[in-house]
């Protein structure tokens, strides 16, 4: 075990727990109207609640168990049977190693939220989620990070499929997830209302900026220069994306929103994630340029031309940032195309049969939307019993 990778590592498991809890959390929450912000907290709450148990349960073992199928990696980890505080994964305790991973697991589900705000239930949230993570999202984590068919030396060939911090393990598969739930739940009743507090959404998007340090920094699993090369590059690409977007929507709509500058933030973050551990800081800048305007008319293709209500752009942001970012590695010579642009295929494929057949099966036995009534009621007091705020005081 080294210390110092250690120490780094626990700081970085809570910096990507926190990208959640609240951050996320608060981002999508002030985005909604003030009727539904309580069900997005509670979504995303309860969803970080019930991924933890079931990473526990399944997932890690899926994901990184020690079985030797390409495909997943077996259930010999159930449980962490067989792992205990002297078991080590590298020069990490496993424990601590689990647990990083496990915040991955948390926020991956979680970003898809953002597709189904204001009308989905909230049964069908946690059911949806708790086995998407386990049938789609584990076994992807197990082809590209545990070892299995799209690493170094797999159907690929020698140099494997590149995806340092999760820009097709998390973006694309909860982007795609994302935009496919949105698609089959069909759009809200009134798509015109404004986010209810802007402010939320700009302390959320910062707090998922600082959480993204270890996000990216800690995918580096050591506290050495690549490790800081990660942050750096993490930093530069969000900074540039985030002046970008505001800097375009000047040019088009004539005024740059706060909304729209820490959504920039955000693009700018997803695209860096799969190349932040191979690029240094003028490709960031590079990608970072490119992802501002890039994600920004991805939302406006979204919206106005597929005229899909992926309720706060978790596609148009996160998959096509991620997307964006997995094909950058091959661009600037730090990965090879037939990896890069095979693993985006074969995930992206993966991923929609998937969400498609839990959606279908799941409705079976769990309505999908909320009745007319509680969407315009609001789902808070519908769905939950309480308010945000008192409108009386």
């Amino acid at each position: 075990m080294n210390g110092a990778d250690t120490a780094w590592i626990i700081v970085a498991t809570a910096l990507v727990l926190f990208m959640t809890l609240p951050g996320l959390a608060l981002f999508y929450g002030g985005l909604v109207r003030a009727r539904n912000v309580l069900s997005v907290f509670m979504q995303v709450y309860a969803i970080a609640c019930l991924m933890s148990v079931l990473w526990l349960v399944a997932g890690y073992t899926i994901a990184f168990g020690s079985g030797t199928s390409g495909y997943w990696g077996g259930l010999d980890k159930m449980f962490l049977l067989g792992v205990d505080a002297d078991t080590l994964s590298g020069t990490l305790p496993e424990v601590l190693f689990f647990a990083f991973q496990m915040t991955f697991a948390v926020i991956t589900p979680a970003l898809i939220v953002g597709a189904y705000v204001e009308r989905i239930n909230f049964s069908f949230v946690l059911v949806f989620s708790g086995l998407w993570m386990l049938l789609c999202y584990a076994p992807v984590v197990h082809w590209i990070w545990g070892g299995g068919m799209m690493a170094d030396g797999g159907i690929f060939g020698e140099v494997g499929t590149k995806d340092f911090a999760g820009g097709i393990v998390v973006h694309e598969t909860a982007g795609l997830a994302a935009l496919l739930l949105a698609m089959m739940l069909g759009p809200r009743k009134n798509r015109t209302t404004p986010p209810h507090n802007p402010g939320y959404v700009m302390i959320g998007a910062s707090m998922l900026w600082v959480g993204w340090f270890g996000f990216n920094g800690g995918s580096q699993l050591a506290a050495d220069g690549g490790a800081a090369m990660a942050l750096t590059v993490t930093h530069i690409s969000a900074a540039t994306a985030s002046l970008t977007w505001a800097l375009w929507e000047k040019i088009k709509y004539g005024k740059a929103s706060l909304v729209g500058i820490v959504t920039g933030t955000i693009a700018g973050l997803a695209s860096i994630t799969p190349a932040s551990g191979f690029v240094g800081p003028i490709e960031a800048l590079v990608i970072g340029v490119v992802a501002g305007i890039l994600c920004q008319e991805a939302v406006n293709v979204v919206r106005n031309t597929l005229k899909i209500d992926d309720t706060l752009d978790v596609f148009a942001v996160h998959g096509v940032g991620g997307i964006f970012g997995t094909l950058m590695i091959a661009g600037f010579g730090h990965g090879a195309w037939i990896a890069q642009v095979g693993a985006l295929l074969v995930v992206g494929i993966f991923t929609l049969v998937v969400s498609y057949i839990l959606v279908q099966v799941i409705q079976i036995f769990v309505p999908l939307r909320v009745d007319a009534e509680t969407e315009t009621n609001g789902l808070d007091l519908s769905a939950h019993g309480e308010r945000a705020y008192d409108m009386n005081s």
